[in-house]
């Protein structure tokens, strides 16, 4: 298992610093390669509808295996994933969500939420960051 309680503690730690630099509070989560949720974490006062967004984050970005971003982009009228959201209600179409790939295999993903989407998705790219550095990827 890549995604050990110490790994998804140091990505907690990683979310929380990146969001004190940028001073907002946030709400962060992480998924197993499955789409379970292994961890959820409100900093300070996050916005309440993170606390059902950024789980959905996690949970997308881990099985479509992309960005929530670039899954909303494909899940418009006439787009690959058109409709996906409506065959599976934990999806969610907002960005912040991040797959976390080992050596090419999917191994779980992250959601940040309670920022802008420019916030949010440069908090993701942090912990993004420190995952890489902690599993040598």
């Amino acid at each position: 298992m890549i995604l050990t309680d110490e790994i998804c503690d140091k990505l907690c730690e990683a979310a929380k610093e990146k969001s004190k630099e940028l001073d907002i509070d946030i709400s962060f989560a992480i998924c197993d390669e499955a789409g379970l949720l292994k961890i959820y974490r409100r900093y300070g006062n996050a916005l309440v509808l993170s606390i059902t967004l950024v789980p959905g984050k996690a949970y997308t970005s881990t099985i479509t295996r992309a960005k929530t971003k670039d899954v909303a982009k494909n899940a418009i009228e006439g787009g690959s994933l058109y409709a996906i959201q409506s065959n599976d209600p934990k999806i969610t179409l907002v960005a912040g969500g991040y797959p976390l790939f080992v050596n090419d295999k999917i191994v779980g993903g992250i959601g940040v939420g309670g920022g802008t989407e420019e916030e949010d998705c440069t908090i993701a790219e942090y912990v993004l960051k420190v995952f890489n550095e902690l599993t040598n990827n």
